[in-house]
C-alpha cells in the first residue's frame, strides 16, 4: 500500500474550498450545502389564457437520468398538467387521466401542475420571481419571459433542475406546446490552458506499506484459443 500527504496549491480550487470550509468552521458556521430540490414546475394566468412551463432534467439520487425529459403533460385538447416526483409514475398517470378524464384515488409519487382554459395557477417553485414580477392580465410575451425566468431560476439554484425550459400555452384559439423553448444552461466553452508541470503539487510525506501474502492454493487453466 503507497499513501502520501500532498501540498494543495493555490490553483487548485478543491484546496481553496477546503481553506474556506476551515475559516467558517472556526467562526463557528458550516459551509454552504448543495441544494437539489427536484423538479422545477410553475404555471401562470396571463391576459388570454394560460401558461405552463418546466424544466427537463430528470434525476435519479444524484445522476441525471435524462437531460431532455418531457414534463408537461396531455390530458385534453385544452388541458395538459405538469408533473413533478417520479417520472414514470407521472407518464403512467397523465395517461391514464387522458384516456379516462377521471384521477382515482392511486397513491403515486409525483405531484401535478394542472391547467386548462378556464385555469388555474398552481405556482410551486421559483416563486420569488412570480412574487417579484407577477401582475395580473399580464400580456403573452410578458407572461412567457416571467414564466421562462421562474424555471431558470430553479435551473441555476437547484441541482434536481436542468437543461431546458419547456412552455405550454393554452388560449381560446389553441395550444402552443414549444419544447426547447430556451436553453439557459448550455455547456461553455473552455477559454483557458488547465495542465499543471510535474512537481506542481509537493509530495509532503510518503510511507510503504508492505503487505505478506502467502499461496493456499494455486491452479492454471489453459484458455480455449480455437
Amino acid at each position: 500500500i503507497l499513501s502520501a500527504q500532498y501540498q494543495c496549491q493555490p490553483e487548485f480550487s478543491l484546496c481553496r474550498n477546503a481553506v474556506l470550509e476551515g475559516n467558517l468552521s472556526e467562526l463557528g458556521y458550516s459551509s454552504p450545502k448543495a441544494r437539489k430540490t427536484g423538479t422545477t414546475i410553475a404555471g401562470i394566468v396571463f391576459k388570454d389564457g394560460v401558461i405552463l412551463a418546466a424544466d427537463t432534467r430528470a434525476t435519479d439520487d444524484m445522476v441525471v437520468a435524462d437531460k431532455n425529459c418531457m414534463k408537461i403533460h396531455y390530458i385534453a385538447p385544452n388541458i395538459y398538467c405538469c408533473g413533478a416526483g417520479v417520472a414514470a409514475d407521472a407518464e403512467v398517470t397523465t395517461q391514464m387521466m387522458s384516456s379516462n378524464m377521471l384521477f382515482s384515488s392511486l397513491h403515486l409519487n409525483c405531484g401535478f401542475c394542472n391547467a386548462s382554459i378556464p385555469g388555474t395557477r398552481d405556482i410551486l417553485a421559483a416563486i420569488s420571481i412570480f412574487e417579484d414580477r407577477y401582475r395580473p392580465n399580464l400580456e403573452l410575451e410578458e407572461a412567457k419571459k416571467l414564466v421562462r425566468d421562474a424555471i431558470a431560476a430553479g435551473i441555476f439554484c437547484d441541482l434536481g433542475s436542468g437543461s431546458n425550459v419547456d412552455l405550454c400555452v393554452i388560449t381560446q384559439a389553441g395550444v402552443q406546446y414549444l419544447r426547447g423553448y430556451d436553453q439557459p444552461a448550455q455547456k461553455g466553452k473552455v477559454k483557458g490552458q488547465y495542465k499543471y508541470k510535474p512537481g506542481t503539487t509537493a509530495v509532503l510525506t510518503k510511507t510503504v506499506t508492505p503487505l505478506p501474502l502467502d499461496i493456499v492454493d494455486e491452479s492454471i487453466q489453459l484458455m480455449d484459443t480455437q
